[in-house]
């Protein structure tokens, strides 16, 4: 039986729920996760499915954040690398601290899910235990990845930076795809489906008449506001992680707000009709294994969504825009006809491609 360790990035939800879905496929397959650590900030809570659905132990710790504007929109480059920098005794107090953890649970392996310090770690206490390192950002590095053209090259320097440090040591690097494609050898990477849980794989979709709209930047909420009051009789559900937003909120009626939660979202996204995002990777996968027609509108500066969504639009249910006009959303509800089957067959595949890869 091998021992995993995670240690699992906590902005927005997507690493969490990958998070979750291989733990349970290293379980059933007879191995044992010993812990997962996850990142956490002052601005936002951990959702508490991760807590009930990890089957092992589970520890906070303070960890590198993205700094928004006054707004609450757009990522701030500069501003997030001078706070981060001014949080470096915090952060290698952690490191300390991670390691001791590592030496105690003694894992056979240790599974990063796009977290920085992990990296530093690796980079400052170097051991031999196996490192492997799981994202979409993995993607970026490859060969052929195709970059959107309106990018700020200081944006893609310190995104790849970051990256990098993020695999420093790796063993593998698993980059999550929206499609299949070719490994890179040269870079070491191997390209995986994305990783859905089974309560997403066994949800049967329906249209119940009503939009699904999730940011973790809640300054979005205003925009989704202004259109709502000229469109008042579309029920919107909005849901965010963040603490101003008010859990139940009830804004005009019909659009409802909604702190983070697992079983609710997921039951707005098997029943929604639409669904409208700043682009996060995992739940547009949700959003495409659902059928769902999409809208992702990367905020400013946050230069892996604007990567996520432009690859996303390769599919045929998912349309890029700046700002939440949700009227391209309900032009592309009404345009679309048959259901995509390609982008599931290929989600359908990840048991076997994470067990071999994984050797479980």
């Amino acid at each position: 039986m091998k021992k995993f360790l995670f240690i699992v990035q906590g902005e927005g939800r997507g690493h969490i729920t990958q998070a979750i879905a291989l733990q349970k496929l290293i379980s059933d397959n007879g191995h044992q996760v010993c812990a997962a650590l996850v990142g956490k900030s002052k601005r936002r809570e951990i959702p508490s499915f991760f807590f009930e659905n990890m089957a092992c132990e589970v520890i906070p710790f303070e960890s590198p954040n993205f700094e928004i504007d006054k707004n609450n929109k757009s990522i701030k480059v500069k501003k997030t690398i001078i706070n981060n920098l001014l949080n470096t005794k915090s952060y290698l107090k952690y490191l300390k601290k991670l390691d001791a953890i590592i030496s105690n649970k003694k894992p056979d392996v240790i599974i990063n899910f796009y977290d920085f310090l992990a990296g530093m770690h690796q980079l400052l206490y170097a051991n031999s235990i196996p490192f492997i390192c799981i994202g979409h950002q993995y993607l970026l590095e490859h060969p052929t990845f195709e970059f959107p053209k309106k990018v700020k090259k200081v944006d893609k320097f310190f995104y790849l930076l970051n990256t990098k440090i993020t695999h420093h040591g790796a063993s593998k690097k698993l980059a999550l795809s929206f499609y299949n494609h070719p490994n890179s050898d040269l870079n070491n990477i191997y390209v995986v489906p994305p990783l859905l849980r089974n309560e997403v794989l066994e949800l049967k979709p329906e249209n119940k008449g009503h939009l699904l709209v999730y940011v973790v930047n809640p300054g979005f909420l205003e925009d989704i506001i202004k259109w709502h009051e000229k469109n008042s009789h579309i029920l919107i559900h909005f849901y965010s992680d963040n603490k101003s937003v008010l859990d139940g909120e009830v804004i005009n009626k019909t659009l409802i707000c909604y702190h983070l939660n697992d079983k609710r979202f997921l039951e707005s996204m098997r029943t929604c009709m639409g669904y409208a995002s700043t682009a996060g990777f995992e739940s547009v996968c949700e959003a495409l294994f659902l059928q769902k027609p999409t809208l992702v509108v990367p905020p400013e500066g946050h230069f892996e969504q604007q990567c996520n969504a432009f690859d996303a639009t390769k599919t045929n249910l998912v349309i890029q825009n700046n700002t939440f006009d949700l009227d391209l959303l309900l032009s592309l509800i009404h345009l679309q006809k048959k259901p995509n089957t390609i982008f599931k067959e290929w989600v359908l595949t990840a048991s076997q491609v994470f067990k071999k890869v994984l050797e479980l």
